[in-house]
């Protein structure tokens, strides 16, 4: 593939160091599941997480050394891959609750998402460019449906597990970057297979912060 082809992209997905990428029981109140407290502490410290929420970064953050791997983690990226469970805690067929996702009125995506569902539902759009697509026809469907509306640039594909782990196992992710956080969930969801790794990747970063590991594969 050309280096200036545009590719399958993920970014910032974390991962404790038992291979979990999110807790059982997720809902609500708590959307990583159980034993995932601060989970995502290393996230919000960085200046463009809290810009994320709406909240400004002080100066005694400007030499965060994780904050360029967020603040870059939508750079030339035209659409979104999102599985249902990053969309909403709910499951089965939608019901009219008023739900829009996780970030308000302005979600940080802005550029149009395709949430992976088996149930139908009419498209949303939201505040800075963001329109939720809901993609009901498979992994390859909705990354042909995202290639097309991200016109020449990157799809990125921001989770949860089994929609990176379908994505992995059929190698159309093309760069994959992991936040091992050091904390134990101890049962979840898994981002790789116990089974086997996915076959074809290569790790060419692994960069130790005050907070997190980060490591970069590629497709071979």
């Amino acid at each position: 593939m050309p280096t200036n082809a545009p590719q399958l992209v993920v970014r910032c997905l974390m991962m404790s160091i038992d291979g979990f990428a999110a807790g059982l029981n997720q809902r609500l109140e708590q959307p990583f599941g159980d034993a995932t407290e601060g989970f995502t502490d290393w996230m919000f410290e960085t200046p463009s997480g809290r810009k994320m929420l709406g909240i400004e970064g002080g100066a005694e953050d400007a030499d965060n050394t994780d904050d360029p791997y967020v603040a870059h983690s939508f750079d030339n990226v035209g659409a979104v891959i999102l599985g249902r469970n990053m969309f909403t805690a709910s499951r089965g067929p939608w019901t009219d609750d008023g739900w829009t996702g996780w970030w308000g009125d302005n979600p940080p995506y802005h550029a149009p998402t395709f949430v992976l569902t088996h149930h139908e539902r009419e498209s949303i759009p939201m505040e800075g460019g963001t329109t939720f697509h809901f993609a009901t026809a498979g992994i390859d469907d909705a990354l042909a449906r995202a290639f097309a509306a991200a016109d020449g640039k990157d799809v990125r594909l921001i989770g949860g597990a089994e929609t990176v782990r379908q994505y992995l196992a059929a190698e159309l992710v093309d760069t994959l970057h992991v936040v091992m956080v050091p904390m134990l969930i101890g049962r979840g969801e898994r981002i790789f297979p116990e089974s086997a790794p996915p076959p074809g990747y290569r790790c060419t970063e692994h960069i130790a912060t005050p907070n997190v590991v980060h490591l970069r594969f590629e497709r071979r």
